[in-house]
């Protein structure tokens, strides 16, 4: 009923704009020109470009490895499947998913680098949670089809708004607002209950000053792993306005995801009997037996993102543009416990005719409701040999985090489910200013040079979601901390020749810790700042038919925080900062247009991923059972999850309306913690997928893309990613595991109509 409700409003939207559009659109905006689908005309006029928003992207001259991913690429290749399996081709660059097909909650690294540590901004504005620094991509699903393209900048990139850049930059850009009236509609559906339905409109230009638009999308999938289904809506409404050289553009758009649990990973005993076990949810009686699954074990998150871009031409030479910008998020967490102390969750122990209960299965929600509001401002200076920004924002973030209990099974007494059992709120301002230049102070020689100043002040008051056992109350949070980070970059790059080009750039930044680092550190540890220090080279040739590049870097890190094998007092691992570590490596990226209509692309990234002088704390119990943590000094040790190669390889051929591209994908051995111990790892894998695809124009008045696409086409068994636990037991070492098993060979057919 709720897909019928969406489409019934989407397509009553899309008649009414495409009427208002009629009606008062001027006759002079729009073409007979026939477009792509996907495409804006080529022509617009010249009152009509795209709104500018404050964005930190690099350039042709830049001295800066990244890559870019086109909206023909994106519209092709967007299935339903959240962003990152849709940029699964970039240099460096790892996805998974917890429920294995990429669709629910998915993640990336770049050169071993996780989400927290990886800066997302759209249209210039910051994507990253501001307490966790992640990007959570199930957050805005079908994204995609609002980009025009995506940069991805490897290393620390230029200067931005938002979490600090320590192994990769994404910048995301919306698509163009199109001068001409149009309507979309697209239809997929796949392996493992997937469907996917989106409807996209747009009035074209209205009275020669005004463009509106608007998308619905929905997605559902079964998940690869059981119950790990996840519900997907999205939403968005674009109005432009453009007189002369200024130009305004007012966004909204989010979205809600109800996504079933499965973050446990399958335990690696499991894996031969049933690798897609999920043990989420799971229901035991009194002698520990799994009885059932509870129904309703999801997260729940909304989210809706207001902006206000606003840009002007002075002259040729000067330009400035500004954003306002809030986000508003609200969700929760629904989950049964068995057997959990009701002292930890502040009920009383009740009794009955077996005597005291002290310990019952329950289900709790842990909810959050938050806002980010903030600005954000550019000033723009172009000439002939100089470019030159002056740039900078602020926001504030408000967090209200809390947990309450909904039912106690068998409980007497009174069980309020409003009752807060923690509650504490986090805060946090976030300051920024910046000055970037790129000069050509002879022919074909650039030098650039960035200099940021941030300044970060976080704070959390109130209650634990853990429980202090000896103070016999949930632990305290009062963390009050002021950051002021400073981050220059500097670089030069010479186009030798036409076709070749070296550049060499060193860059700093600095980064806070995350919320994590300060509800899970000790009592007598606090997490400290990070720092890294970005060295890189590379060279770079292309011409018409073929392109080749080679990009060297050395990433030394300060104070990096790394899972160490710790627990805090309630068993929970902790992540400390280790003094010394780095990434180095290179990266080769390569493409040759073999024949007209047959192209072959390729990148690999060779790597070393080290901790210098690392000790890990293992938990330890003697003949007694007696508890303690043992240090081991493990000398030069692989960081975590950082695998030494990645690579790639797509094949593309098109002729006439036809398309099909091969693409596969190897990742090398990763480790589940820093020990560098073959049993604590995950093997490499390769998976490869096909896609075919055929365009073409349907009775004069649309444009229609069909395609078919095969993943996983050997049916590989792999997981990508994983978790660890070592302890001691009467001076026997044990080792546990747990994995991410991704989905075998898998099926999905796509049809975009335009019109």
């Amino acid at each position: 009923m709720k897909r019928f409700f969406i489409w019934a409003v989407a397509m009553v939207l899309s008649a009414n704009l495409s009427a208002y559009a009629d009606s008062f659109k001027s006759s002079d905006s729009v073409s007979d020109k026939t477009h792509s689908l996907g495409a804006v005309p080529d022509t617009i006029p010249n009152y009509i470009p795209q709104v500018d928003v404050v964005a930190g992207r690099a350039t042709a001259t830049s001295p800066i490895a990244f890559s870019e991913v086109g909206s023909e690429e994106l519209a092709e290749r967007n299935d339903g499947r959240d962003l990152p399996y849709l940029l699964s081709a970039t240099p460096s660059l790892v996805v998974s998913s917890d429920a294995g097909t990429g669709i629910g909650y998915t993640s990336l690294s770049i050169r071993g680098t996780d989400a927290t540590r990886i800066n997302v901004t759209s249209d210039g504005v910051p994507m990253n949670d501001a307490e966790s620094h992640k990007l959570f991509w199930v957050n805005t699903p079908d994204y995609a089809s609002a980009l025009s393209d995506v940069q991805v900048q490897r290393g620390v990139g230029v200067s931005t708004a938002g979490a600090g850049a320590f192994g990769a930059t994404i910048s995301l850009r919306s698509e163009e607002l199109n001068p001409e009236p149009f309507t979309e509609i697209a239809l997929g559906g796949g392996s493992f209950g997937t469907l996917s339905q989106r409807v996209k409109v747009g009035t074209g230009l209205v009275g020669g000053k005004w463009i509106f638009s608007a998308r619905l999308s929905d997605i559902h999938s079964d998940g690869f792993i059981e119950r790990a289904r996840a519900d997907l809506q999205s939403w968005g409404f674009d109005a432009g306005y453009f007189s002369g050289g200024t130009k305004l553009r007012f966004q909204v758009f989010g979205g809600e995801e109800v996504t079933y649990h499965a973050w446990n990973g399958v335990d690696d005993w499991m894996m031969e009997e049933n690798p897609r076990y999920n043990s989420c949810g799971e229901i035991e009686d009194e002698e520990g037996n799994v009885v059932g699954f509870y129904d309703n074990q999801i997260d729940l998150y909304q989210q809706t993102h207001y902006r206000l871009h606003l840009s002007h031409t002075f002259s040729p030479a000067w330009s400035a543009k500004a954003t306002l910008h809030y986000t508003d998020g609200y969700g929760y967490y629904e989950e049964y416990k068995n057997g959990r102390s009701l002292v930890e969750y502040g009920l009383e122990p009740f009794m009955t005719e077996g005597g005291l209960v002290e310990e019952s299965n329950l289900v709790r929600r842990k909810a959050l409701d938050n806002g980010m509001g903030g600005a954000l401002f550019s000033l723009d200076y172009h000439s002939d040999r100089l470019t030159a920004t002056l740039g900078g924002g602020y926001y504030h973030y408000n967090n209200d985090h809390y947990g309450n209990v909904v039912w106690v099974k068998n409980y007497i007494g009174n069980l309020d489910p409003s009752h807060r059992y923690y509650s504490n709120v986090g805060t946090k301002d976030d300051a920024n200013i910046y000055l970037r230049a790129d000069w050509e102070p002879v022919d074909n020689l650039f030098v650039y040079g960035d200099v940021q100043w941030r300044m970060v002040n976080y704070a959390i008051k109130g209650e634990n979601d853990k429980y202090d056992w000896s103070a016999g109350a949930p632990q305290m949070l009062d963390v009050d901390s002021r950051y002021n980070f400073f981050n220059p970059k500097a670089g030069i790059r010479w186009q030798m020749t036409p076709h070749q080009n070296i550049y060499l750039s060193f860059a700093t930044a600095g980064k806070e810790p995350t919320r994590n680092n300060w509800t899970d550190a000790k009592s007598d540890r606090e997490p400290k700042p990070e720092r890294l220090y970005d060295l890189e080279a590379g060279w770079s040739w292309s011409d018409e038919a073929k392109s080749f590049g080679v990009n060297l870097y050395n990433m030394q890190y300060r104070d990096q925080l790394v899972l160490t094998g710790e627990v805090n007092e309630i068993g929970e691992p902790l992540a400390d900062n280790v003094p010394e570590s780095y990434r180095r490596g290179v990266e080769l990226v390569g493409a040759v247009q073999v024949l007209p209509s047959l192209k072959v692309s390729a990148n690999a990234t060779l790597s070393s991923n080290k901790i210098v002088d690392y000790v890990a704390w293992v938990d330890s119990y003697d003949d007694d059972w007696n508890y303690s943590q043992v240090a081991e000094n493990l000398g030069t040790t692989d960081i975590s999850f950082s695998p030494s190669v990645i690579a790639g390889g797509i094949v593309e051929w098109r002729k006439g309306g036809f398309r099909a591209l091969w693409q596969t994908n190897y990742v090398g051995k990763q480790y589940l913690d820093n020990s560098s111990r073959d049993a604590l790892s995950l093997d490499a894998y390769s998976v490869s997928s096909l896609t075919v695809g055929y365009d073409f124009r349907a009775l004069d008045c649309a444009d229609v893309a069909l395609s078919a696409t095969v993943g996983n086409v050997f049916d590989a068994r792999y997981s990508s990613g994983g978790w660890a636990y070592s302890w001691i037991e009467q001076g026997t070492r044990y080792d546990s595991r747990g994995f991410f098993p991704q989905a075998g060979r898998n099926f999905m057919l796509n049809c975009v109509v335009r019109f």
